[in-house]
C-alpha cells in the first residue's frame, strides 16, 4: 500500500508581505497596517535664516500690570523671521515661558511657517495676566498672547488698519447766524415754510398759519 503525499502551495508574495509588515511594526517605522510613517523618509525642513546685520522693530506692551519688549527682526524683504520678548520682571516664570514661546515662533517663522497662520491660531486666548493695553489700536487683551499676536497681525498683514478707538473728527464750521430764522434753522427742521411775502424771510408755523420772525407779519391768521 502506497503512503499519501500531501502537498503544499504557499503564496510567495503573499509572506514577503507579512514579513515586511512585520519588521516595519517592530522598528517602528510603520503602524500595525503596515503603513509607512508620514515624513519618515521625505524631504527636511528648509530653515531661512536671517543675515547677520537686520533691521528690527522694538513695542513696549503692558497688560495687566505685566510690562515688555518684543522685538521682531526683519528679512531683506521686510517680513518677520524671529521674535524676542523681554518681560520687565527678568526671571520669574512669565518671563520663561515667553522667552522660550518666542523661541519657538521664530523657528516656525524661518522654517516657512505663514505669519498669518500663527495670528490667527494664537489671537484671542484667555489667560491672566490680562486687562487694557494702553494701546487705542488693541484695547482690552485677553491675554499677554492675545496682545502680541493682535499687534504683530496690525503690524505686519494690516497695516495698523481696524483702530478700535478712532479720533473725534473735528467739528464741521458752521456759517455765521445773521438771523433769527437761520438760527433757528440749525435748531429745528422748518419743513416747508414758505417765504414772508413781504420780507421774504423763512416763516415759522404758528398755530393753524405761518408767522415771519422778522417783520412779524402773518400768512392770513390773527
Amino acid at each position: 500500500m502506497s503512503g499519501a503525499k500531501e502537498i503544499v502551495i504557499v503564496d510567495d508574495s503573499k509572506e514577503r508581505s507579512l514579513n515586511a509588515s512585520k519588521e516595519a511594526g517592530s522598528n517602528g517605522s510603520g503602524d500595525a497596517n503596515g503603513t509607512r510613517a508620514v515624513g519618515a523618509d521625505g524631504p527636511s525642513a528648509v530653515r531661512r535664516r536671517l543675515p547677520d546685520e537686520r533691521h528690527s522693530l522694538t513695542h513696549h506692551f503692558s497688560v495687566g500690570g505685566q510690562e515688555g519688549y518684543v522685538t521682531v527682526g526683519l528679512y531683506e524683504d521686510g517680513l518677520p523671521g524671529e521674535l524676542f520678548i523681554r518681560m520687565a520682571k527678568e526671571g520669574s516664570m512669565v518671563s520663561g515661558l515667553m522667552d522660550s514661546f518666542a523661541t519657538a515662533v521664530s523657528l516656525a517663522l524661518q522654517h516657512g511657517v505663514p505669519l498669518r497662520v500663527l495670528c490667527d491660531k494664537f489671537s484671542r486666548p484667555r489667560f491672566e495676566p490680562s486687562g487694557w493695553s494702553g494701546n487705542p489700536k488693541i484695547g482690552y487683551a485677553k491675554s499677554l498672547m492675545d496682545y502680541l499676536f493682535r499687534w504683530l497681525e496690525l503690524r505686519f498683514l494690516k497695516g495698523e488698519q481696524g483702530l478700535l478707538f478712532e479720533l473725534p473728527r473735528p467739528a464741521q464750521p458752521q456759517s455765521e447766524v445773521t438771523s433769527v430764522v437761520e438760527g433757528l434753522r440749525h435748531i429745528a427742521e422748518l419743513g416747508d415754510a414758505p417765504a414772508c411775502q413781504f420780507c421774504g424771510s423763512l416763516m415759522v408755523r404758528n398755530a393753524s398759519c405761518y408767522r415771519c420772525m422778522e417783520c412779524g407779519s402773518t400768512s392770513g391768521c390773527s
